[in-house]
């Protein structure tokens, strides 16, 4: 199966699933779902990231794809998520395992579910003009687009983990004066 089915198996996979309780996304809610599906399709196919980014921007954003109209993303935060979570994946992967519990390693589970965790825990360490718990909000949305059990629970609890750690002031704001 090409990795172009597989992308749109996802995007299907992720259409159906989100026709559950989900809020619609936003520019930047769209951007991060593109980013996971991206990261699903980079791991499979084994697509270079400058191709998976293009192929991305030129066919799938907001565009047509099977008849049904994908909504407009925000490119360069498309693109930032991407770009920012490939370069800084020898980081965030030890924050994600460590984050786990135990007996389940970073290796081990759901390729999205990995996608999801990883993009996410890029945003937390690089946007900090975005609230962590709005982050961390989003990442629950994106999977509750592709998953109906527990991986959303999962993605909170590992997101809000990583985020305690990394962005504190986010969570523990200072007493006021």
């Amino acid at each position: 199966m090409s990795s172009d089915n597989n992308a749109d198996q996802q995007a299907g996979k992720a259409s159906k699933a989100s026709e559950r309780e989900t809020r619609p996304a936003n520019k930047r809610g769209l951007a991060r779902l593109a980013a996971v599906q991206a990261l699903y399709q980079m791991e499979i196919s084994g697509q270079t990231l400058a191709d998976v980014i293009l192929e991305f921007q030129m066919h799938r954003l907001g565009k047509e794809i099977d008849g049904e109209q994908y909504r407009e993303a925000d490119s360069d935060w498309f693109k930032d998520l991407m770009q920012g979570m490939v370069a800084r994946q020898r980081e965030i992967d030890p924050q994600v395992h460590h984050a786990l519990q135990q007996d389940w390693p970073l290796k081990r589970i759901d390729s999205i579910l990995r996608a999801i965790l990883r993009v996410g825990v890029y945003e937390l360490l690089r946007r900090k003009e975005v609230p962590a718990r709005v982050i961390i909000s989003e990442y629950v949305e994106v999977a509750k687009a592709f998953f109906s059990e527990d991986e959303p629970k999962v993605v909170n609890g590992v997101l809000d983990r990583i985020g305690r750690e990394i962005r504190p002031d986010d969570f523990d704001p200072k007493p006021a004066s």
